[in-house]
């Protein structure tokens, strides 16, 4: 499944997006200058390896449970795959131009509106505005990081109230959210991609991980449902047998 899931998203980032046309009256929306991005994809790839790998690693170091490792490995790299795939699926069947836009179709400057003069690949890639995948794939991975360490550590259980220093689960929320801001700052992505990518991200990685893990706020938040006695029903609490009941309110009576 991860290997076919891999295979689109790549086939996917080296296809060509819907033309959108752009009319005089918004061309001033896409006439911002091209600039370099603050996150360049490179930085961005390496966090999205990087600290789930590090988050996942450290766990097992203290833990040595293979099956946690196996789980957790499994649900991050279904969601992240699952982000790829709908985000580029979205980017090419709306063909949105980025702010820079025409910096690219006319990097001399001259002119308007297309036909452009630009490099091909760059004026390909300025068409793929919405959503943004530095935004989704972020979010993505600090929503993924979030759950895996709150659950593991019990921050929205009953052992984590009082225990300030476990918010800290929240700070990949932070650097994502700057990640994803930093897109509207170099002119890559306007407001909307941002907030639409972010939401994306977010959404596939609340799946992947309930995919594989119980609620941040069970009983047994720690412990991921393949493992006996975690199938979904140790998490809560148990609930009375109605048979059970109606016999003993008729032996009662």
């Amino acid at each position: 499944m991860r290997i076919f899931l891999l295979l689109v998203f790549l086939k996917l980032e080296l296809s060509d997006p819907f033309i959108r046309e752009i009319q005089p009256e918004e061309a001033w929306l896409y006439s911002y200058p091209h600039t370099d991005s603050y996150v360049p994809a490179a930085a961005l790839w390496f966090l999205v390896l990087a600290v789930p790998t590090a988050a996942i690693g450290a766990t097992f170091m203290m833990t040595r449970d293979w099956i946690d490792m196996r789980e957790a490995s499994l649900s991050v790299s279904l969601g992240l795959l699952l982000n790829g795939v709908v985000t580029d699926c979205i980017k090419l069947a709306v063909g949105r131009p980025r702010p820079d836009f025409m910096a690219r179709c006319h990097p001399d400057g001259g002119g308007r509106l297309p036909p452009c003069t630009g490099s091909a690949r760059d004026v390909m890639q300025g068409r793929k505005s919405f959503p943004s995948g530095h935004a989704s794939f972020s979010c993505c991975l600090a929503v993924f990081v979030t759950l895996y360490l709150a659950g593991k550590l019990g921050t929205f259980t009953e052992r984590g109230r009082r225990q300030s220093y476990k918010l800290l689960v929240l700070l990949p929320l932070l650097v994502a959210v700057l990640i994803a801001a930093s897109r509207t700052c170099d002119y890559h992505h306007h407001w909307q991609d941002v907030l639409a990518g972010g939401a994306l991200g977010a959404v596939w990685a609340w799946v992947a991980y309930h995919h594989f893990y119980p609620s941040v706020t069970a009983v047994l938040s720690e412990r991921p449902l393949c493992v006996a006695g975690v199938d979904g029903q140790a998490a809560v609490q148990p609930q009375p047998d109605v048979e059970q009941a109606a016999v003993s309110d008729v032996k009662w009576m």
